[in-house]
């Protein structure tokens, strides 16, 4: 699985971005896939995950209320819609993939190369 994550960028705070991350996989559908962050000096922590169907979603409460997280399976699309955003939030942000339970958000095994989002006060 290939995983190509796009539309990290510089925003001022309050502000919103989309990301999405492209698979290179023939069964999409089939995979739990995910939004993880890195910020400097921090470990990387799960932002938002969704099933494979689409149809369950989990957030950290640091994003809850304000990202969102789709998919589309006819396109091989995941998405990240991030709305009012804070200085904290700025991080490099990595899609991942993984079949089996999109829940258990340590257990992901395909990452993308990440994009970076930047938020100025």
């Amino acid at each position: 699985v290939q995983l190509q994550a796009s539309g990290g960028g510089l925003v001022q705070a309050g502000g919103s971005l989309r990301l999405s991350c492209v698979a290179s996989v023939r069964t999409f559908s089939i995979y739990s896939m995910g939004w993880f962050r890195q910020a400097p000096g921090k470990e990387r922590e799960v932002a938002a995950v969704i099933s494979w169907s689409g149809g369950s979603t989990y957030y950290s409460d640091s994003v809850k209320g304000r990202f969102t997280i789709s998919r589309d399976n006819a396109t091989n699309t995941v998405y990240l819609q991030m709305n009012s955003l804070k200085p904290e939030d700025t991080a490099v942000y990595y899609c991942a993939a993984k079949r089996g339970s999109y829940i258990i958000v340590n257990s992901y095994d395909y990452w993308g190369q990440g994009t970076q989002v930047t938020v100025s006060s």
